[in-house]
């Protein structure tokens, strides 16, 4: 099916579209910055990396207050990709970490009301990450910020011809 064809993915064009949406999301309230290695490229299913993308940046933009701070990078490392998702935000308390990757897990029970949204994003993204053996890291410090790693296998990852064809 369609949705999970293996595409060759230009991820920074996907990466500056997705802050586009997530500035455009906070009305600018947020500063959103993006670094990404040029040429860098994924091969897998076009949709669903976005979507866990896209999910890390937009809970970045959720729990990070007006004038915070999020950090988009996207680096070749050690034959992996990596993408990280850094944010001056709240922050989560150690004890529910490995937790946040459950179905319908909140931090506190009395978000859902308030920022809305199921409990699934991150239950979600860890789905597909295992699909495509990639693997998610959260280190985060309450009242510090957060930084969610997706670390992507090396068979995944391809670098674009030196003159890009348009």
């Amino acid at each position: 099916d369609d949705a999970s064809a293996e595409e060759s993915i230009a991820v920074c064009a996907m990466l500056d579209s997705i802050r586009e949406n997530a500035l455009a999301a906070c009305g600018g309230e947020r500063h959103i910055t993006l670094e990404c290695a040029p040429g860098l490229r994924l091969r897998g299913p076009r949709l669903q990396i976005e979507s866990i993308f896209s999910n890390l940046v937009f809970n970045a933009v959720k729990y990070t207050a007006a004038g915070g701070n999020i950090r988009i990078v996207f680096e070749a490392s050690g034959g992996h990709a990596l993408l990280r998702v850094t944010d001056d935000g709240i922050g989560i308390d150690p004890v529910h970490i490995p937790r946040l990757t459950e179905r319908f897990y909140r931090v506190d029970r009395g978000r859902s009301r308030t920022t809305g949204g199921t409990g699934l994003g991150l239950a979600i993204v860890k789905h597909v990450l295992i699909r495509h053996q990639a693997e998610l890291d959260i280190r985060s410090e309450p009242g510090v910020g957060s930084t969610f790693a997706v670390r992507i296998p090396a068979r995944r990852v391809h670098r674009a011809p030196a003159s890009p064809t348009r």
